[in-house]
């Protein structure tokens, strides 16, 4: 069965140029060449595609955006940023944002083919001149997340719902209204849970509970 293509690039004599070689390859079918901007989000909602060979260098981070919608879809194509270079901070938001692999533009045909079946068998493709950084980076954020909840997993249950009030927005009275609690059973959880976490405000505390939400699943 063949591999459905969808290409997303800036520029539309790339996009185009790259869906024309792409099929000639007997096993891969484009079923679109866009030019990036709002459009291409409808087209990768309503597309069939199996990979998005997407514009890694789109301005304002749209990448990351059409990268963590087509992640979000029911059928969802596994992504492959298309980029000039490859910055270890980049590729790691790519791959936080659901991309499966990241090839640099100045590679050849063949390597982008063997990227192309290779994710679409279920393999990760990084550059090799990053590709150390990357897994540093990514179990260093591995360690941050265990150290985040070995922190929580010390609060009580009551604790854990006043922080997730705060983590929402909320104000200590508010969090008193919702949990049907005293302003000064508030503040002694609130003075008990700092204390566990190790921080010294309750914003700081409202930061860890959010920034451990914020991990990928």
């Amino acid at each position: 069965m063949g591999i459905n293509i969808l290409v997303v690039d800036q520029e539309r004599t790339f996009a185009d140029a790259l869906a024309a070689r792409l099929e000639t390859e007997q096993d891969l079918e484009v079923v679109a060449a866009v030019q990036a901007n709002p459009p291409a989000l409808r087209v990768i909602d309503g597309g069939h595609a199996d990979i998005l060979l997407l514009d890694a260098d789109l301005p304002d981070g749209a990448a990351i955006q059409i990268c963590e919608e087509a992640s979000g879809n029911d059928r969802t194509p596994q992504v492959i940023m298309l980029s000039r270079a490859a910055e270890t901070e980049r590729v790691v938001a790519a791959l936080r944002s659901g991309a499966a692999a990241w090839v640099c533009k100045h590679e050849s045909l063949e390597h982008l083919l063997r990227v192309i079946h290779g994710v679409a068998q279920g393999e990760v493709w990084l550059p090799r001149t990053v590709t150390g950084q990357v897994l540093q980076s990514l179990m260093r954020e591995q360690e941050r997340q265990q150290d985040r909840d070995r922190l929580l997993a010390t609060l009580t249950p009551r604790e854990r719902e006043v922080l997730a009030c705060l983590a929402d927005g909320a104000g200590r009275l508010d969090v008193a209204e919702q949990l049907y609690l005293s302003p000064n059973t508030v503040r002694t959880h609130l003075q008990n849970l700092m204390t566990k976490l190790g921080v010294h405000s309750t914003l700081a505390a409202a930061a860890l509970m959010r920034s451990r939400r914020d991990l990928p699943g």
